[in-house]
Protein backbone atom coordinates (compact mmCIF):
# COMPACT_ATOMS: atom_id res chain seq x y z
CA UNK A 1 0.00 0.00 0.00
CA UNK A 2 1.34 3.58 -0.72
CA UNK A 3 0.15 6.64 0.05
CA UNK A 4 0.96 9.84 -2.11
CA UNK A 5 -1.43 12.84 -2.95
CA UNK A 6 -3.01 13.64 -6.11
CA UNK A 7 -0.72 14.22 -8.89
CA UNK A 8 -2.26 17.78 -9.54
CA UNK A 9 -1.31 19.14 -6.53
CA UNK A 10 2.04 17.64 -6.88
CA UNK A 11 2.51 19.26 -10.19
CA UNK A 12 0.93 22.38 -9.06
CA UNK A 13 4.01 22.95 -6.41
CA UNK A 14 6.63 22.64 -8.79
CA UNK A 15 4.93 24.64 -11.45
CA UNK A 16 5.31 27.59 -9.06
CA UNK A 17 8.83 27.34 -9.28
CA UNK A 18 10.86 29.08 -7.17
CA UNK A 19 11.30 28.30 -3.02
CA UNK A 20 12.04 30.86 -0.57
CA UNK A 21 15.67 30.83 -0.66
CA UNK A 22 15.38 31.16 -4.54
CA UNK A 23 16.67 28.07 -5.64
CA UNK A 24 14.43 27.03 -8.67
CA UNK A 25 13.08 23.38 -7.85
CA UNK A 26 12.61 21.32 -11.05
CA UNK A 27 10.13 19.11 -9.45
CA UNK A 28 8.46 18.21 -6.36
CA UNK A 29 5.92 15.60 -4.64
CA UNK A 30 5.54 13.92 -1.43
CA UNK A 31 7.48 10.76 0.33
CA UNK A 32 5.58 7.43 0.87
CA UNK A 33 7.01 3.74 1.97
CA UNK A 34 6.22 0.37 0.88
CA UNK A 35 3.67 -0.43 3.38
CA UNK A 36 3.22 -4.35 4.37
CA UNK A 37 0.18 -4.98 6.17
CA UNK A 38 0.11 -8.20 8.70
CA UNK A 39 -2.62 -10.62 8.96
CA UNK A 40 -3.75 -13.20 10.91
CA UNK A 41 -3.20 -16.56 9.44
CA UNK A 42 -5.32 -18.61 11.38
CA UNK A 43 -9.34 -18.16 13.05
CA UNK A 44 -9.12 -17.74 16.60
CA UNK A 45 -8.16 -15.95 20.28
CA UNK A 46 -4.83 -13.75 20.23
CA UNK A 47 -2.97 -15.62 22.96
CA UNK A 48 -0.10 -13.07 23.23
CA UNK A 49 0.37 -9.56 20.87
CA UNK A 50 3.47 -7.86 21.06
CA UNK A 51 3.16 -5.02 19.14
CA UNK A 52 3.31 -1.03 19.22
CA UNK A 53 3.06 1.40 17.22
CA UNK A 54 6.33 2.88 16.26
CA UNK A 55 8.06 0.18 17.35
CA UNK A 56 11.15 -1.05 15.64
CA UNK A 57 10.06 -4.83 14.58
CA UNK A 58 13.22 -7.20 12.90
CA UNK A 59 12.47 -9.20 10.00
CA UNK A 60 11.25 -13.06 11.30
CA UNK A 61 10.33 -12.13 14.63
CA UNK A 62 7.56 -13.67 16.54
CA UNK A 63 5.64 -11.12 17.68
CA UNK A 64 2.39 -12.74 18.86
CA UNK A 65 0.34 -16.20 18.77
CA UNK A 66 -2.96 -17.14 17.91
CA UNK A 67 -4.86 -19.92 19.73
CA UNK A 68 -4.63 -23.19 17.93
CA UNK A 69 -5.29 -26.08 20.56
CA UNK A 70 -8.24 -27.29 18.27
CA UNK A 71 -5.43 -28.01 15.70
CA UNK A 72 -3.47 -29.80 18.04
CA UNK A 73 -6.05 -31.93 18.85
CA UNK A 74 -7.32 -32.82 15.09
CA UNK A 75 -3.55 -34.13 15.22
CA UNK A 76 -3.05 -36.27 18.13
CA UNK A 77 -6.41 -37.88 16.71
CA UNK A 78 -5.14 -38.33 13.11
CA UNK A 79 -1.55 -39.74 15.19
CA UNK A 80 -3.69 -41.83 16.89
CA UNK A 81 -5.49 -43.05 13.90
CA UNK A 82 -2.29 -43.74 12.16
CA UNK A 83 -1.03 -45.95 15.34
CA UNK A 84 -4.37 -47.78 15.31
CA UNK A 85 -3.20 -49.00 11.54
CA UNK A 86 -0.78 -51.43 12.93
CA UNK A 87 -3.60 -53.32 14.85
CA UNK A 88 -5.57 -54.19 11.90
CA UNK A 89 -2.97 -55.94 10.31
CA UNK A 90 -2.69 -59.36 9.97
CA UNK A 91 -0.19 -61.38 11.23
CA UNK A 92 0.78 -64.79 8.87
CA UNK A 93 3.37 -66.37 10.74
CA UNK A 94 0.70 -68.22 12.93
CA UNK A 95 -1.26 -69.10 9.45
CA UNK A 96 1.69 -70.29 7.61
CA UNK A 97 3.62 -72.06 10.53
CA UNK A 98 0.19 -74.36 10.58
CA UNK A 99 0.64 -75.24 7.04
CA UNK A 100 4.83 -74.97 7.56
CA UNK A 101 3.72 -78.13 9.79
CA UNK A 102 1.43 -79.97 7.52
CA UNK A 103 3.81 -79.95 4.94
CA UNK A 104 6.76 -81.14 7.19
CA UNK A 105 4.36 -83.97 8.29
CA UNK A 106 3.45 -84.74 4.49
CA UNK A 107 6.90 -84.85 3.99
CA UNK A 108 7.40 -87.78 6.57
CA UNK A 109 4.63 -89.59 5.02
CA UNK A 110 6.10 -89.46 1.59
CA UNK A 111 9.46 -90.33 2.71
CA UNK A 112 7.91 -93.66 4.25
CA UNK A 113 5.95 -94.25 1.77
CA UNK A 114 8.76 -94.23 -0.70
CA UNK A 115 10.63 -96.39 1.71
CA UNK A 116 8.22 -99.12 1.73
CA UNK A 117 8.11 -98.64 -2.31
CA UNK A 118 11.32 -99.48 -2.08
CA UNK A 119 10.66 -102.53 -0.29
CA UNK A 120 8.04 -103.78 -2.12
CA UNK A 121 10.20 -103.73 -5.34
CA UNK A 122 12.35 -106.14 -3.70
CA UNK A 123 10.01 -108.09 -2.37
CA UNK A 124 8.44 -108.74 -5.97
CA UNK A 125 12.15 -110.00 -7.78
CA UNK A 126 12.25 -112.23 -5.20
CA UNK A 127 8.17 -113.36 -5.80
CA UNK A 128 7.39 -112.49 -2.27
CA UNK A 129 4.80 -109.43 -2.92
CA UNK A 130 2.02 -108.61 -5.71
CA UNK A 131 2.12 -106.33 -8.43
CA UNK A 132 -1.03 -104.78 -6.84
CA UNK A 133 0.25 -103.99 -3.44
CA UNK A 134 3.03 -102.14 -5.28
CA UNK A 135 -0.01 -100.48 -7.52
CA UNK A 136 -1.14 -99.40 -4.27
CA UNK A 137 1.24 -97.89 -3.09
CA UNK A 138 2.49 -95.99 -5.84
CA UNK A 139 -1.48 -94.32 -5.53
CA UNK A 140 -0.68 -93.75 -2.11
CA UNK A 141 2.66 -91.63 -3.24
CA UNK A 142 0.59 -89.71 -5.57
CA UNK A 143 -2.24 -88.83 -3.35
CA UNK A 144 0.83 -87.57 -0.81
CA UNK A 145 2.24 -85.80 -3.31
CA UNK A 146 -0.75 -84.35 -4.38
CA UNK A 147 -1.87 -83.07 -0.66
CA UNK A 148 1.92 -81.54 -0.75
CA UNK A 149 1.25 -79.76 -3.71
CA UNK A 150 -2.05 -78.33 -2.49
CA UNK A 151 -0.48 -77.17 0.73
CA UNK A 152 2.30 -75.38 -1.18
CA UNK A 153 -0.41 -73.70 -2.81
CA UNK A 154 -1.79 -72.50 0.21
CA UNK A 155 0.66 -71.09 1.76
CA UNK A 156 1.75 -69.07 -1.81
CA UNK A 157 -2.32 -67.98 -1.42
CA UNK A 158 -1.78 -67.06 2.31
CA UNK A 159 0.83 -65.05 1.68
CA UNK A 160 -0.97 -63.01 -0.92
CA UNK A 161 -3.90 -62.88 0.73
CA UNK A 162 -2.17 -61.52 4.11
CA UNK A 163 0.14 -59.06 2.44
CA UNK A 164 -2.66 -58.10 0.00
CA UNK A 165 -5.06 -57.35 2.98
CA UNK A 166 -2.54 -55.99 4.89
CA UNK A 167 -1.34 -52.99 1.95
CA UNK A 168 -4.55 -52.26 1.88
CA UNK A 169 -4.67 -50.93 5.59
CA UNK A 170 -1.76 -49.92 5.53
CA UNK A 171 -1.94 -47.40 2.53
CA UNK A 172 -4.82 -45.71 4.73
CA UNK A 173 -2.02 -44.62 6.29
CA UNK A 174 -0.74 -42.15 3.76
CA UNK A 175 -3.67 -39.92 3.43
CA UNK A 176 -3.44 -39.86 7.20
CA UNK A 177 0.28 -38.56 7.12
CA UNK A 178 -0.74 -35.87 4.65
CA UNK A 179 -3.10 -34.74 7.15
CA UNK A 180 -0.38 -34.81 9.74
CA UNK A 181 1.68 -32.54 7.43
CA UNK A 182 -0.86 -30.26 6.63
CA UNK A 183 -1.84 -29.61 10.56
CA UNK A 184 1.50 -29.27 11.38
CA UNK A 185 1.84 -26.35 8.69
CA UNK A 186 -1.46 -24.98 10.23
CA UNK A 187 0.13 -25.24 13.73
CA UNK A 188 2.85 -23.40 12.45
CA UNK A 189 1.11 -20.22 11.20
CA UNK A 190 -0.45 -19.72 14.91
CA UNK A 191 2.81 -18.23 15.20
CA UNK A 192 2.28 -14.47 14.25
CA UNK A 193 5.73 -13.56 12.49
CA UNK A 194 6.86 -10.60 11.23
CA UNK A 195 7.71 -10.74 7.42
CA UNK A 196 10.04 -7.35 6.86
CA UNK A 197 12.01 -5.57 9.39
CA UNK A 198 10.35 -2.12 9.67
CA UNK A 199 8.47 0.20 11.93
CA UNK A 200 5.34 -0.42 12.89
CA UNK A 201 2.86 2.12 11.20
CA UNK A 202 -0.55 0.91 12.46
CA UNK A 203 -2.16 -1.50 15.13
CA UNK A 204 -5.51 -3.28 14.60
CA UNK A 205 -5.64 -5.71 16.98
CA UNK A 206 -4.87 -6.68 20.35
CA UNK A 207 -4.40 -9.65 22.73
CA UNK A 208 -7.45 -11.25 24.12
CA UNK A 209 -9.42 -10.70 20.94
CA UNK A 210 -11.00 -12.57 18.35
CA UNK A 211 -9.27 -12.68 14.63
CA UNK A 212 -9.73 -14.45 11.88
CA UNK A 213 -7.91 -15.52 8.74
CA UNK A 214 -6.83 -12.69 6.60
CA UNK A 215 -8.12 -10.37 9.51
CA UNK A 216 -4.91 -7.58 9.72
CA UNK A 217 -3.63 -7.13 12.35
CA UNK A 218 -0.51 -4.11 12.00
CA UNK A 219 1.17 -2.41 9.39
CA UNK A 220 4.49 -1.93 9.08
CA UNK A 221 7.32 -0.52 6.69
CA UNK A 222 10.60 0.31 6.29
CA UNK A 223 11.67 3.76 7.49
CA UNK A 224 14.98 3.89 6.70
CA UNK A 225 15.19 4.82 3.37
CA UNK A 226 12.01 6.86 1.82
CA UNK A 227 10.85 7.10 -1.78
CA UNK A 228 9.89 10.61 -3.11
CA UNK A 229 7.12 10.09 -5.47
CA UNK A 230 7.27 13.39 -7.88
CA UNK A 231 6.17 14.85 -11.98
CA UNK A 232 8.57 15.67 -14.09
CA UNK A 233 7.57 17.67 -17.65
CA UNK A 234 8.28 16.17 -20.52
CA UNK A 235 11.06 18.80 -21.77
CA UNK A 236 12.90 17.31 -18.14
CA UNK A 237 12.47 14.01 -19.29
CA UNK A 238 15.97 13.97 -21.32
CA UNK A 239 17.85 15.52 -17.90
CA UNK A 240 16.99 12.31 -15.89
CA UNK A 241 18.04 8.61 -15.90
CA UNK A 242 17.73 5.79 -13.65
CA UNK A 243 20.72 5.51 -10.98
CA UNK A 244 21.06 10.03 -11.43
CA UNK A 245 22.14 11.23 -8.48
CA UNK A 246 19.89 14.49 -7.69
CA UNK A 247 19.38 17.11 -4.76
CA UNK A 248 16.37 16.78 -2.57
CA UNK A 249 14.97 19.40 -0.47
CA UNK A 250 12.61 19.51 2.68
CA UNK A 251 11.36 22.28 4.82
CA UNK A 252 13.90 22.81 7.67
CA UNK A 253 11.59 25.82 9.20
CA UNK A 254 9.59 28.82 7.98
CA UNK A 255 12.23 30.02 5.01
CA UNK A 256 14.85 27.70 5.05
CA UNK A 257 15.39 24.01 3.47
CA UNK A 258 17.68 21.06 4.33
CA UNK A 259 18.98 19.55 1.48
CA UNK A 260 19.54 15.32 1.00
CA UNK A 261 20.88 13.32 -1.51
CA UNK A 262 18.88 11.17 -3.45
CA UNK A 263 18.89 8.61 -6.18
CA UNK A 264 16.28 7.97 -9.20
CA UNK A 265 15.01 4.61 -8.96
CA UNK A 266 12.50 5.04 -11.61
CA UNK A 267 11.05 6.45 -14.22
CA UNK A 268 7.09 5.95 -15.45
CA UNK A 269 7.43 4.52 -19.23
CA UNK A 270 4.16 6.16 -19.95
CA UNK A 271 3.08 10.30 -19.68
CA UNK A 272 -0.37 11.17 -17.99
CA UNK A 273 -2.04 14.81 -18.63
CA UNK A 274 -1.72 17.14 -15.69
CA UNK A 275 -5.64 17.33 -13.93
CA UNK A 276 -7.81 19.97 -15.24
CA UNK A 277 -7.02 21.68 -11.97
CA UNK A 278 -4.19 23.23 -13.45
CA UNK A 279 -5.62 26.99 -14.12
CA UNK A 280 -4.61 27.20 -17.97
CA UNK A 281 -5.20 25.76 -21.48
CA UNK A 282 -1.47 25.05 -21.81
CA UNK A 283 -0.87 24.20 -18.59
CA UNK A 284 -3.44 21.45 -18.95
CA UNK A 285 -1.99 20.29 -22.17
CA UNK A 286 1.06 19.48 -20.61
CA UNK A 287 2.51 15.76 -20.48
CA UNK A 288 4.33 14.60 -17.32
CA UNK A 289 6.17 11.83 -16.26
CA UNK A 290 6.09 10.16 -12.56
CA UNK A 291 9.57 9.45 -11.00
CA UNK A 292 10.44 7.67 -7.63
CA UNK A 293 13.40 9.16 -5.47
CA UNK A 294 14.98 6.91 -3.04
CA UNK A 295 16.84 8.92 -0.20
CA UNK A 296 17.90 8.02 3.21
CA UNK A 297 15.81 8.70 6.15
CA UNK A 298 17.73 10.54 8.74
CA UNK A 299 15.10 10.56 10.92
CA UNK A 300 13.19 13.58 9.84
CA UNK A 301 11.48 12.47 6.81
CA UNK A 302 7.62 11.37 7.26
CA UNK A 303 5.12 9.46 5.51
CA UNK A 304 3.61 12.08 3.26
CA UNK A 305 6.12 14.93 4.31
CA UNK A 306 6.23 17.42 0.91
CA UNK A 307 9.82 17.63 -0.71
CA UNK A 308 11.43 19.31 -4.00
CA UNK A 309 14.29 17.81 -6.36
CA UNK A 310 16.67 19.41 -8.09
CA UNK A 311 18.24 17.90 -10.95
CA UNK A 312 21.82 17.57 -10.78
Amino acid sequence: MKQYIFPALIFAGFLAACNGNGTVADASGTFEVDEVIVSSELTGKILSFDVQEGDSIAKDKVVGLVDAENLNLQKEQVQASIAALSQKTADLNPQVKLLEDQLTVQQAQLKNLLHEKQRLENLIKADAATGKQLDDMVSQIEVVQRQMQVTRQQMQVQRSNVGTQNRSILSEGKPLEKRVAQLDDQLKRASITNPVGGTVIEKYAEAGEMTSTGKALYKIADLSVMTLRAYITGTQLPQVKLGQQVKVLIDNGAKSYKELAGTITWIADKAEFTPKTIQTKEERANLVYAIKVKVKNDGFLKIGMYGEIKLQ
